[in-house]
């Protein structure tokens, strides 16, 4: 008897091992909130409105790992955006449409993943170092269509190698396929043919970091959903005519001190025409955070753009920012935004505010060359 008692503890102890060496975990979050902004579209209003996904996109995700022996493992991640106002799944309605992809990680070597991932714009500048992703200005503060990749850059049908850390050093590769014959590095139309490729490198000392990351997308207009390639009035600044190619270079750095942090960024995108005609956007953004209290934290953020094309046009943004965390996972904020757009298009006209990445998801283009914008967020994350 106390043999076979003891065989069923010895068995149970293998299952919770076997187990323990495999793991799904359910993850996401949730943005909304209440915005103000005024010089809202045609006729310059002021607008009220329901905002979601500001400080962060809303998601759900599922996140998967088996232990394969000798430091390997098999990886998986399915995540879906989605407006948590409307209940309508984001990017271009896509299932999984923020990241679904799965590979295989090596201790101390790396991960080689296939699937719809970020581009290293994304993965190494936009988090780290943007007024954006360190602080709640999230998608208000970022550039403008996010053309320059920071936040929204994912590439469908790619291959990526992201190394392990080397004594705070990480880098990585990616190559989006076309997925058409006789067009590997991808091709005009709607087909979804765009192909894009992408590198990145970033280093951490302590309190020190920075990075930098180079990403290029083919016919950005073929991908699905497609990237935008347009400014605040911007069907003159750009032209009319098809995009053949995105690229877009970025350089960040931030540095702690005590309970303050301080960050800087720069990036410069260049848009070519099928016609050869090119715009040069080129975007410099500065910004701090101080943690008054483990809970309580302010934050201040400025930008500068440039767009060059048939004429130029400049943008200038301040934000300011309070983040409040009830607990570990759930926060409240408040989050004012001000910029003001100088310039003319090539057709004369006087260019106009936008502030944020998506005028379709955040805040509508200002029937105005200012824009001002204050919310009221609450974020839980699960």
């Amino acid at each position: 008897m106390n043999k076979k008692v003891l065989t069923t503890a010895i068995l149970a102890g293998f299952a919770g091992a076997a187990h323990a060496q495999s793991s799904v975990t359910l993850y996401g979050l949730i943005d909304a909130g209440i915005t103000y902004v005024n010089h809202a579209g045609t006729g310059a209003k002021d607008l009220v409105q329901y905002g979601d996904g500001v400080a962060q996109g809303s998601r759900w995700g599922l996140r998967g790992s088996e232990d394969l022996g000798s430091g390997l493992k098999a990886i998986f991640v399915l995540e879906n955006g989605f407006n948590s106002g409307t209940g309508a799944a984001g990017q271009g309605g896509d299932l999984f449409g923020r990241q679904a992809y799965v590979g295989l990680t090596q201790a101390n070597v790396g991960s080689l993943t296939l699937g719809r991932q970020y581009s290293f714009s994304t993965d190494y500048l936009g988090g780290s170092y943007a007024v954006g992703g360190q602080t709640v200005a999230g998608n208000y503060g970022y550039h403008i269509n996010d053309v320059d990749q920071l936040t929204s850059s994912r590439i469908n049908n790619s291959i990526k190698f992201n190394s392990a850390n080397f004594y705070g050093l990480t880098f990585g590769a990616m190559w989006g396929f076309s997925n058409q014959a006789g067009a590997f590095a991808g091709a005009p139309g709607t087909s979804g043919s765009s192909a894009a490729y992408s590198f990145g490198l970033n280093y951490t000392n302590g309190p020190f970091g920075i990075g930098a990351a180079y990403t290029d997308i083919r016919f950005p207009g073929s991908a699905s959903p497609t990237f935008s390639t347009t400014l605040a009035n911007a069907s003159a600044l750009t032209g009319t005519s098809v995009a053949k190619d995105l690229a877009t270079t970025g350089v960040g750095t931030k540095y702690s001190i005590g309970a303050a942090t301080l960050f800087a960024l720069w990036t410069h995108t260049d848009i070519e025409q099928l016609t050869g005609h090119m715009t040069i956007f080129n975007a410099y953004e500065a910004g701090g955070k101080y943690a008054f209290t483990p809970a309580l934290t302010g934050a201040l953020g400025y930008t500068y753009m440039q767009a060059k094309d048939l004429t130029n046009g400049h943008w200038n943004q301040a934000d300011a920012s309070v983040d409040y965390a009830l607990s570990k996972r759930t926060d409240v904020y408040l989050l004012g935004i001000y910029q003001h757009a100088t310039g003319k298009t090539a057709s004369g006209a006087a260019l106009q505010s936008q502030i944020g990445v998506s005028t379709s998801s955040y805040l509508p283009v200002a029937g105005a060359n200012s824009q001002l914008a204050v919310r009221v967020g609450i974020r839980a994350k699960f």
